[in-house]
C-alpha cells in the first residue's frame, strides 16, 4: 500500500525499510538523488483533494520536522491514487515518513517562507508511513502525560544499516565533581556561560561553554566540529544540556570536557514551564523517561538560584546607554555598510526610552523580506551594527528570522562615530541618540543565534508584536501570485491630498457614528469620518472571486496549488480529441521553458465559429502551468484540458479554465456544468471570456475587492464593509488590480493616504461617506457597507505640478 498507517501511539518510522536513510528537511536541495532517502515530519496543514479529471487527484500538505533548524517546514504535493489515499487516511497532527519522492522548486517559497523546495510524490515507488498520536488522556493523568508525550515520540530513525531490534541503550552519568582525567564520560549540567560557534585556528569551528550541576562545580567544555550547525543548540544561558562521550582533560589546574568520537549533545529549556522537547543536531539519539526526570531535577535546582545563572535577555524598553545586554528580537531588514560592518534593523515589540540614531544606507542596498515593520516604528525599530567576524554570520541571516544577539552594547551617537561608523552614514542627530553595536570577537559570548518559532521566547515576542504589526503574514490560500505586496511610495513621488465625495442622490442629513449605530437598518446615512484601520493589511488578500449566481465568494488559488493541478493533468499523447478535431501541433513560443524547439504534440487547437468567421481557440493538454502562461502570451485564448475515459475534459475548476495574455479566468465549481461541445457562438464578432464560458458551460467568476474598514469620529467607531462599490471608491476595477501594477499602486497608495502608517488622527483626512445599513443573511445582526462614495485625489500645495 502507498500509505501505511501504524497503530495508534506507535513510534514514527517503526516500519520504514532499513535501506532508507532519513534526511533533515534543511538539507534537501533541488535535483538531489532521493531514491534511498526518507523525510519525517508532522502534518501541520492539509489542503483539499482536487481532481482535474478522472483519477488525476492532487493534494497539497505541509510537513513540519521536529527540528529547530531553518526551513524545517516543507510543502508536499501528492498526485494520483496516493493523494486520494492520503486524504482518506491521514489527519492533521499525524507524523508522516515519506519516501520515493522527487524534489522540485517551490513557487510559493517567497510568500509562505517555507523550504525553497517541495516534495512531489506519485507512482508505485512513493510510500508514506503514518503514525497517529495516542488519544488524549483524561482525569489526573493529563498533566503527567503532557510532560512526557513529546519525549516518548522523539526516538529518531536509526542510521542506514542499523538494527531495528536492538535493545534500548542504558547510559551512566557522572557528576561534575566526580570527573577523572582521561576518562570519557556522559554528563548533565546547566549552562552558565556560552560562546556561539566561531572559526578556530584550524579547520573546525569551536564553541565553548561552562556548565554546573547540584555539586556547584563549574566545568569548561570545548566543542570542535567542522560545521557550525553540528554544535550544541543553546538559545540562552540557563539551558540544560546533556553531553555524551566527552573526555576529561586538564585545564588551568582544573579539568575541562572535550568532545570525542561519537559525541552528541541535547539541550532543553530550563524554564520550569518550558517545553521538555529536546534540541539536537544528531541524526539519532536516545531520550527516555530517565532523561525527563534528570531535566526536571536540574530545573528545580536551578529555580532555587543556586546555579548562578545570569539574568534573562533585556528588552529594548529597559536598555540604558553604554550597557551590555542580550537581546531577543526579529530581523526586519539588513544592509552591508562596508567590508567590516553590516546593518541589522530589528525590533522586539517594546519601545526604547531613548532617542535612536538613524543610519544612512545607499539606495538599493537594504534587503527587506516578508517581515513587516510596525505601524509606528518610532522607538520600536533599532539599528544594530555587526562588526568584523560577525559580518559573515549576519550575511546569512534572512529578514523575518528571530534572533538572540549576545553581548550587544548600547552606544550614544558620538561614541558610534568614534568606533567606526562614518559620519556620512549618520543622519543628523543629538550626541545622545543611541545605536547598538555587536563588537568584533567572541569575548563574553558575543555572537548571534537564530531562534526557531517554537521557542518560548519567540512565542512571547510574537504575542507582544501582534498588536503593533503593520501587516500580517499570509497563508498559502491567501496569496495571489499576480499581485505582489504593493511597493512603498518611491522617493520624490508627487504627494497628493486625498478626500472623498458622495455620488448618491439621497437627501439624508449628516449624522454621527454614535447616532448611526443606534438607527434602524435598511437606510442610507451620510457621515463625516476618518479611517482608523483596515483589513486585510496585505492588500492582495482583498482580491476575491465572486459568483453572481450563487453569491459565493472564495480566495484566488495560490501558484503552487495551480502548478500541482496542471502536473496531475499531464498524460501521454495519443488520446482522442473532441469530435470537432484539431488543427495540428503547436510549438512553444520564444522564451518558453524547456527545449527550444520542443513540439507539444498533445496540445490541440481548434476554431470557435462566430457568424461565419473563425477565431483561434487553443486547447492545451499536458503542459505545465508555466508553459501554459507562456503560450497565453502568444495565443489569444488558451484552454487547459485533460483526458478522461478517452475524451477531452476541462481541468478541475480550481484552476483557470481560460488564459488570455496575463489574465486568468475562473469558473464556479458549484454552478458550472462544464463540457466540451461544438463551439458555436451566434451573433458575435469577437471572442471574449463570456462567450467562451457560455460555450464551455462554465459559470464565470468575477474578481471583486472586499475590505473591512474601521471608521471613527468624535463620538464612536464603526466597522463597515467596502465591496459592491469598491471599484467606484478606488477608481480602478478589480480585474485590473489582478494583473496591472498601476492599478495595484492606486489601491495601496489610496489606503496609505487614508490611513498613513504611524500617522495620528490629526494628520488623517476627513471623508464624506455614504453608509448603507442592512441585516445579515440570518436577519439577526445589522451590518454596514460603504456605497456611492469615491476617493478624490488632488496635488498638495507644495507639490510641483507637471
Amino acid at each position: 500500500m502507498p500509505v501505511s498507517v501504524l497503530a495508534e501511539g506507535a513510534v514514527p518510522g517503526a516500519q520504514v525499510p532499513s535501506h532508507l536513510t532519513r534526511i533533515p528537511v534543511a538539507e534537501i536541495s533541488a535535483g538531489m538523488d532521493c531514491s534511498r532517502k526518507s523525510v519525517q515530519g508532522r502534518v501541520v496543514s492539509k489542503g483539499p483533494l482536487v481532481s482535474p479529471g478522472g483519477d488525476n487527484f492532487v493534494l497539497k500538505t505541509v510537513l513540519q520536522e521536529d527540528s529547530h533548524s531553518d526551513s524545517s517546514s516543507i510543502n508536499v504535493v501528492l498526485l494520483g491514487a496516493l493523494a486520494k489515499e492520503f486524504d482518506r487516511a491521514v489527519s492533521q497532527g499525524d507524523v508522516v515518513v515519506a519516501s520515493g519522492f522527487t524534489v522540485g522548486s517551490s513557487p510559493t517559497h517567497h510568500k509562505d517562507q517555507l523550504h525553497r523546495c517541495n516534495l512531489q510524490l506519485s507512482g508505485e515507488h512513493a510510500c508514506l508511513f503514518v503514525s497517529r498520536p495516542p488519544a488524549p488522556p483524561t482525569g489526573a493523568t493529563l498533566k503527567r502525560h503532557s510532560a512526557q508525550s513529546a519525549e516518548e515520540a522523539l526516538h529518531q530513525l536509526p542510521t542506514q544499516g542499523s538494527s531495528r531490534t536492538r535493545k534500548t541503550p542504558k547510559y551512566t552519568y557522572t557528576g561534575l565533581d566526580q570527573l577523572k582525567l582521561g576518562v570519557v564520560v556522559n554528563v548533565y549540567g546547566v549552562v552558565v556561560f556560552c560562546k556561539q560557534p566561531f572559526r578556530s585556528r584550524g579547520t573546525d569551528y569551536c564553541s565553548t561553554l561552562k556548565i554546573t550541576d547540584q555539586s556547584n562545580q563549574i566545568v569548561w567544555c570545548s566543542i570542535f566540529c567542522k560545521n557550525p550547525v553540528d554544535h550544541p543548540v543553546i538559545f540562552q544561558v540557563g539551558d540544560i544540556i546533556r553531553l555524551h562521550r566527552v573526555k576529561v582533560k586538564p585545564f588551568n589546574e582544573s579539568v575541562s570536557l572535550v568532545n570525542t568520537f561519537g559525541f552528541s549533545a541535547v539541550t532543553v529549556s530550563c524554564a520550569d514551564d518550558g517545553p521538555l522537547e529536546p534540541r539536537t543536531t544528531s541524526g539519532s539519539f536516545h531520550w527516555d523517561q530517565e532523561d525527563v526526570r534528570k531535566v526536571q531535577e536540574l530545573r528545580g535546582w536551578a529555580a532555587t538560584g543556586q546555579a548562578a545563572v545570569l539574568p534573562a535577555a533585556v528588552p529594548l524598553s529597559k536598555v540604558e546607554p553604554r550597557s551590555y545586554f542580550d537581546l531577543t528580537c526579529q530581523l526586519l531588514a539588513k544592509a552591508p555598510l562596508d567590508a567590516t560592518c553590516t546593518l541589522l534593523r530589528v525590533w522586539d515589540g517594546t519601545r526604547c526610552r531613548h532617542p535612536l540614531l538613524e543610519v544612512w544606507v545607499e539606495p538599493g542596498m537594504m534587503e527587506a523580506g516578508p517581515a513587516l515593520e510596525p505601524r509606528d516604528a518610532q522607538g520600536l525599530v533599532v539599528n544594530v551594527l555587526a562588526y568584523d567576524n560577525h559580518v559573515e554570520s549576519a550575511r546569512q541571516l534572512q529578514p523575518g528570522d528571530f534572533l538572540k544577539i549576545f553581548n550587544l552594547r548600547a552606544l550614544p551617537a558620538a561614541s558610534s562615530k568614534a568606533e567606526g561608523l562614518a559620519g556620512s552614514q549618520m543622519k543628523e542627530a543629538d550626541a545622545s541618540h543611541l545605536t547598538f553595536h555587536l563588537h568584533g570577537g567572541t569575548a563574553f559570548g558575543r555572537g548571534i543565534r537564530v531562534l526557531p518559532k517554537s521557542s518560548p521566547d519567540v512565542q512571547k515576542l510574537m504575542r507582544d508584536m501582534e498588536p503593533l504589526l503593520q501587516r500580517g503574514e499570509p497563508s498559502d490560500e491567501e496569496v495571489l501570485e499576480v499581485w505582489c505586496t504593493p511597493p512603498e511610495f518611491p522617493a520624490g513621488a508627487e504627494q497628493v491630498q486625498i478626500s472623498s465625495e458622495r455620488r448618491c442622490s439621497h437627501d439624508a442629513q449628516q449624522v454621527t457614528l454614535s447616532e448611526l449605530k443606534h438607527s434602524s437598518s435598511g437606510r442610507f446615512h451620510h457621515v463625516r469620518v476618518q479611517l482608523k484601520s483596515f483589513e486585510p493589511q496585505r492588500l492582495h488578500q482583498a482580491l476575491k472571486l465572486y459568483c453572481s449566481k450563487c453569491c459565493s465568494m472564495c480566495d484566488v488559488p495560490d501558484e503552487e496549488q495551480l502548478a500541482a493541478v496542471f502536473a496531475a493533468s499531464s498524460v501521454k499523447p495519443g488520446c482522442s480529441g473532441p469530435p470537432w478535431t484539431c488543427s495540428g501541433q503547436a510549438d512553444l513560443p520564444s522564451g518558453s521553458p524547456g527545449s527550444p524547439a520542443r513540439a507539444l504534440s498533445i496540445h490541440l487547437s481548434t476554431q470557435l465559429v462566430c457568424e461565419g468567421k473563425t477565431k483561434e481557440l487553443l486547447l492545451l493538454e499536458g503542459a505545465t502551468l508555466q508553459e501554459t502562461s507562456h503560450l497565453a502570451s502568444a495565443y489569444s485564448n488558451v484552454i487547459p484540458v485533460t483526458s478522461s475515459g478517452g475524451h477531452m475534459t476541462l481541468l478541475d475548476l480550481s484552476a483557470p479554465f481560460l488564459f488570455r495574455g496575463r489574465k486568468r479566468f475562473y469558473g464556479c465549481r458549484r454552478c458550472s456544468s462544464a463540457t466540451l461541445r461544438e463551439p458555436y457562438v451566434k451573433g458575435q464578432d469577437s471572442i471574449d471570456e463570456k462567450s467562451v464560458s457560455e460555450v464551455l458551460g462554465v459559470e464565470l467568476l468575477q474578481f471583486v475587492l472586499l475590505m473591512k474598514l474601521q471608521l471613527q469620529d468624535a463620538t464612536d467607531t464603526l466597522e463597515v464593509f467596502l465591496w459592491r462599490d469598491a471599484e467606484l471608491f478606488f477608481g480602478v476595477s478589480a480585474e485590473e488590480a489582478a494583473t496591472n501594477q498601476e492599478a495595484q499602486d492606486v489601491v495601496s497608495q489610496t489606503m496609505d493616504s487614508l490611513c498613513p502608517p504611524g500617522g495620528s488622527a490629526d494628520t488623517q483626512p476627513w471623508l464624506q461617506v455614504c453608509v448603507a445599513s442592512y441585516l445579515d443573511g440570518d436577519g439577526k445582526r445589522t451590518c454596514h457597507q460603504i456605497c456611492h462614495t469615491s476617493v478624490v485625489r488632488a496635488p498638495s500645495a507644495g507639490a510641483a505640478l507637471p
